[in-house]
């Protein structure tokens, strides 16, 4: 069966949402109230704030800071369902809901820039790449979108993958045919389950797939190139560095995929094992590639050191970083940030020899689940800021420095 391309986005800008009034220090419990933020102006309103005024210090904080509170800098409204993926595309951050749109945010000021969205399930990954953006969704898809200023749709939607050219090539063949379950087969370019992640890099785009299936596809012309039965569980999580890409699943495995042969093919590079029968919800790499760290449903996050020929991989750490699953991570620097279904994100402060991991703060605020995670540097003053989505349908702002 063919899928049509429907090129036509819808583009809208909506009122800006409130913000809190002021940052406050860090020892302060107090969060914005629901008076001040959980309804939006009627009128788009302005508003400014100097980066010098924010007095946060973190190396006064002891790192037992159980009973500290972070002040959040920005509370960002507007989703209609619970916010599901984050992502940076130059001076825009992107958040992506289970209700299909996608806010496009202006940085530093934390404006409302436009929103757009389209497709039969909800986001549930988004990557950016050069001038393009890919969102996965529940549906299965990948829809690739273009950003251009030089058009009224400044993300305007230009494919959709698989793309109707490789169907086109592949559906009269009955061998590019697989069996997904009983009596019911797919073309191998198609995912037969919702896309859970996305990563980009050198050219590839890599999707995971609660089908169990890690695909390949080529940025340049949208062809996929590979598909790999990667995981006995649904994938969780994706991140690709330096040339290997890892896969996080809920088989209890992080597994490292790298380019071999002649034919370049992704074949398996070495396997992380978590703990037994516990889902690995999320993984992040370091600039390097010699540590790895993984987020478990029992609240554990675990870190393996190693090297490029993964012959030497070990646990360097194991910390019971929430009392609910852990749902997503980040890496900024020397922090690595992770968020957990007990609402509360936690930072923690990476060792520069072993990679170990030490708590430096917990942060709360949020009404539901921490779904995601996103960094992204200041331009001014240093430091960077940290984006979290949640299942209550907000995106957070917290000022580091």
């Amino acid at each position: 069966m063919l899928h049509s391309i429907n090129p036509h986005v819808q583009d809208t800008t909506l009122s800006t949402p409130l913000l809190c009034s002021s940052p406050t220090p860090i020892n302060s419990i107090s969060n914005c109230s629901n008076s001040d933020t959980d309804h939006e102006s009627p009128q788009t309103t302005s508003f400014r704030y100097n980066f010098q005024d924010l007095n946060f210090n973190i190396s006064k904080v002891p790192i037992s800071c159980s009973q500290y509170s972070y002040k959040q800098l920005a509370i960002l409204s507007g989703h209609i369902g619970s916010v599901s993926c984050l992502a940076l595309c130059g001076e825009f951050i992107l958040s992506a809901s289970q209700g299909k749109d996608i806010i496009v945010w202006q940085q530093p000021d934390l404006r409302q820039f436009t929103k757009f969205g389209q497709g039969d399930g909800s986001v549930k990954a988004l990557v950016t790449s050069g001038n393009k953006v890919f969102t996965a969704h529940q549906d299965s898809r990948i829809r690739v979108w273009k950003v251009s200023r030089s058009s009224e749709n400044v993300f305007r939607l230009i494919d959709t993958l698989p793309t109707t050219k490789d169907y086109l090539v592949k559906f009269m063949n009955k061998g590019n045919y697989v069996q997904t379950r009983r009596r019911h087969k797919r073309l191998w370019i198609e995912h037969s389950d919702s896309i859970s992640c996305l990563a980009v890099s050198d050219g590839l785009i890599y999707s995971g797939s609660w089908d169990k299936t890690l695909k390949i596809w080529r940025v340049s012309d949208f062809k996929c190139l590979e598909s790999i039965k990667a995981h006995d569980d649904a994938i969780n999580g994706l991140v690709a560095r330096n040339g290997i890409v890892y896969s996080s699943s809920a088989d209890g495995k992080i597994k490292a995929w790298g380019k071999e042969g002649e034919n370049k093919m992704h074949l398996l590079k070495g396997i992380m094992e978590g703990h037994k029968d516990i889902s690995v919800n999320s993984v992040v790499v370091s600039e390097d590639g010699s540590l790895v760290y993984g987020g478990g449903s029992d609240g554990f996050v675990m870190g393996w050191l190693g090297n490029k020929e993964f012959d030497s991989w070990k646990i360097v750490c194991e910390v019971k970083a929430h009392e609910m699953a852990v749902l997503c991570m980040c890496l900024m620097g020397e922090f690595l940030c992770s968020g957990s279904a007990d609402k509360s994100i936690c930072v923690w402060k990476r060792d520069h020899i072993d990679g170990g991991l030490f708590r430096h703060m917990l942060i709360k605020g949020h009404e539901g689940p921490i779904k995601c995670l996103q960094a992204s540097p200041m331009r001014v003053g240093g430091g960077f800021m940290l984006y979290s989505g949640s299942l209550d349908r907000s995106l957070r702002v917290w000022p580091w420095y």
